[in-house]
């Protein structure tokens, strides 16, 4: 299966959802896209994982350098619902430490709305 991601701007601010497969040869997209949400003010994103298959590290990547920007906009970034491989491949790369990672996707859009 490709990668795919939905997104839907809503008042509380971004939700993302993605599915399939998320490495090198994908992850372009995506990088590129949350970046520039982040340029144009302090927004708050939500990333739904739970159709997400597979993620690379560069896959892991592309979640790095969006908190990094996310902080120095003052935005707020919130991924959820981790299918236990993907969380598993978060928690030994040490990001579930450094990320806001919420299981529950309703915890996680309460979370957003309050950002």
């Amino acid at each position: 299966m490709s990668f795919q991601s939905e997104m839907l701007q809503t008042e509380q601010g971004w939700q993302i959802a993605l599915s399939g497969r998320l490495d090198t040869t994908t992850c372009g997209e995506l990088e590129q896209s949350l970046l520039e949400i982040f340029e144009t003010a302090a927004s708050a994103i939500l990333i739904d994982f739970s159709a997400l298959e597979y993620i690379s590290s560069a896959g892991l990547r592309v979640f790095l350098v969006a908190a990094k920007r996310a902080k120095q906009s003052k935005g707020t970034l919130i991924l959820c619902a981790m299918p236990a491989a993907i969380k598993n491949v978060f928690a030994i790369s040490g990001f579930l430490k450094i990320l806001d990672v919420i299981d529950d996707r309703e915890l996680a859009l309460a979370q957003l709305n309050r950002a």
